[in-house]
């Protein structure tokens, strides 16, 4: 029985940084992995010789734990590689995403802060492999589970029309991608919803209760967001920012149109007049 894998986007795929922010998260893990197991390790042999004083026995119990500690992150690191590797949830290995979301994002930022890497080149690897970890569930969702969630800065600074509790407002005059978002909207059937910040976003996904998130926002954000929300699956596309963070930024609505896609139900799906008008997340056979 063919297994199917996620392959990247069109846009993914003229984009080469995306194999190296695999390699980036990957190399984070195993270092912060190799660390806890190194720290692990002197917490059983630092206190071993003071330990043998409370009872001979306390030394090889403290260090059966510890042991099994190192295990425990080894067990999990290799499977968080393997199932980034192979695009796909493996035997054993079904909850990847929530460990890399809890526990390796934290210790990596601290980890790669040490080795003199910026938090955003940390963030955007992280987000490349949930992506990855999301779609290989190879689930696909009716329009009325999807939200599309926005960051309020896509919005042009010179608009007076607030979007946030109503973005059917806006006066579609086409200098934001905006316009472009309410498109993509009614032409999925897909919700669209424009926050100013976590609280606001948390509200609505509360509110609406979706079972899929495709979010638009900085590295930042979107790696907070994520963890805000889990066990919730949630779809990163980055914004660009030409003008600066937080000021008229844009999206891409060809990458974002194509992540819809990959994710819809096929009969949910409407005609198209090209079959190549779009960047598609595709499955195939290994």
């Amino acid at each position: 029985m063919p297994i199917s894998r996620p392959i990247a986007t069109k846009a993914a795929e003229a984009d080469p940084s995306g194999k190296a922010k695999k390699r980036l998260f990957i190399g984070l893990v195993l270092g912060t992995s190799g660390i806890v197991c190194l720290v692990l390790a002197a917490l059983w042999v630092v206190p071993y010789v003071g330990l043998g004083t409370i009872h001979p026995a306390v030394p090889w119990i403290f260090g059966f734990v510890v042991v099994a500690a190192i295990l425990l992150v080894m067990w999990v690191s290799t499977g968080l590689v393997l199932t980034i590797l192979f695009g796909k949830d493996l035997p054993f290995f079904k909850r990847m995403r929530g460990v890399t979301v809890r526990l390796f994002l934290p210790l990596m930022t601290l980890v790669g802060r040490v080795l003199g890497l910026s938090k955003d080149m940390v963030r955007s690897s992280f987000i490349k492999v949930n992506n990855e970890l999301v779609v290989s569930k190879d689930r696909k969702y009716a329009p009325a589970e999807i939200l599309l969630l926005m960051p309020h800065c896509l919005q042009n600074a010179d608009c007076g029309i607030k979007l946030t509790y109503d973005v059917r407002k806006c006066g579609r005059c086409g200098k934001c991608p905006i316009d472009g978002l309410i498109a993509l909207s009614d032409k999925y059937g897909i919700d669209l919803a424009i926050a100013t910040g976590g609280t606001i976003a948390r509200s609505i996904v509360v509110r609406k209760r979706p079972r899929l998130i495709l979010a638009v926002a900085c590295e930042r954000d979107l790696a907070t967001g994520i963890q805000d929300i889990y066990p919730l699956p949630a779809f990163g596309v980055m914004n660009s920012r030409p003008f600066g963070p937080c000021f008229n930024t844009q999206v891409s609505l060809d990458d974002l149109e194509g992540a819809i896609r990959a994710f819809l139900r096929p009969r949910d799906l409407p005609a198209v007049e090209r079959d190549d008008a779009y960047s598609v997340i595709t499955l195939r056979p290994r």
